[in-house]
């Protein structure tokens, strides 16, 4: 990336020569980029991955792990149960009446969620429910200045501020996660053994749920683990417009601010969950189809 991350360190254009050489020299800037990567690696087994340049002298272990990882995961962990239940139901249902109105409307309303842009719907959300309406805050996690009486006082507050982006990501997400299940369901309803579940007069909600949506589930298991970055990195443009104080925005500040060692904390810790995520989904698919185990 282009620029000067000792421009930020500084601050001052009049600062001499000989410190700026010092602050080079002290992040080792001044060394091979292969040498670089080794004195990386060397203090990333030590569990320390630096400090910011825009946060002087701060962690980053501290800026990623603290309150800004609480409220991206509480967002986007939030937003994806929702987006992932809703898409399931809807889905199943949908697929198992294929062809009627109701999934016609089902899909139609899908691919729209699907195709918007999430920070248009952000925007619109806050159009009409934060400025005219006055239904939800304008930003932030909670309301700047306001003394909290208490720890409910606070979780209010907090809900409060937490709807708007819950209620946009949900929506974005949910559109993928339905045509994902839908498409998965209309080919598993064409399997011999649903065939034979129907001809053996089991109930319609049995068929539909017990038999045919527990094997059509396994896609859309795949899909949530490979979208796991979203739930560590946030959803940047999400968080930026709704001033959610998460990892996503805090992205955007490093990047806005060429705070390379933060950046390069959040691409870890989004690479180790990316991983442990489909790991994870490994496991839940020899559960929910004992197939996979042999």
């Amino acid at each position: 990336m282009p620029g000067d991350p000792t421009a930020i360190l500084i601050g001052n254009p009049n600062i001499t020569q000989k410190t700026r050489e010092r602050i080079i020299h002290e992040f080792g800037l001044d060394k091979p980029l292969w040498m670089q990567y080794i004195l990386y690696i060397r203090e990333l087994i030590k569990g320390d991955l630096g400090v910011s340049f825009y946060f002087t002298g701060e962690p980053v272990i501290k800026i990623i792990l603290g309150k800004r990882m609480i409220n991206t995961l509480v967002l986007m962990g939030s937003a994806t149960a929702l987006s992932v239940v809703i898409g399931f139901i809807t889905g199943v249902i949908s697929a198992w009446r294929r062809g009627t109105k109701l999934d016609l409307t089902g899909l139609i309303i899908s691919i729209v969620f699907f195709s918007t842009p999430s920070f248009w719907l952000g925007l619109v959300i806050l159009l009409v429910a934060g400025y005219y309406l006055h239904l939800i805050p304008l930003g932030g996690t909670v309301t700047r200045g306001l003394v909290h009486v208490n720890v409910f006082h606070y979780i209010a507050d907090y809900l409060h501020h937490l709807i708007a982006p819950m209620i946009t990501l949900t929506l974005v997400l949910y559109g993928g996660y339905y045509l994902m299940m839908r498409n998965s369901m209309l080919e598993t309803l064409t399997q011999e053994y649903i065939v034979t579940a129907k001809a053996k007069g089991l109930p319609e909600r049995r068929i539909m749920f017990k038999h045919a949506a527990r094997n059509a589930i396994l896609p859309l298991v795949s899909m949530v683990a490979i979208n796991a970055a979203l739930i560590v990195g946030g959803a940047i443009v999400t968080e930026t417009v709704f001033s959610w104080h998460g990892i996503g925005s805090l992205m955007f500040l490093a990047v806005a601010s060429k705070d390379y060692p933060v950046l390069q904390g959040i691409f870890l810790i989004i690479s180790i969950t990316v991983l442990l995520a489909n790991f994870i989904a490994d496991i839940l698919y020899a559960y929910l189809d004992p197939r996979v185990r042999y």
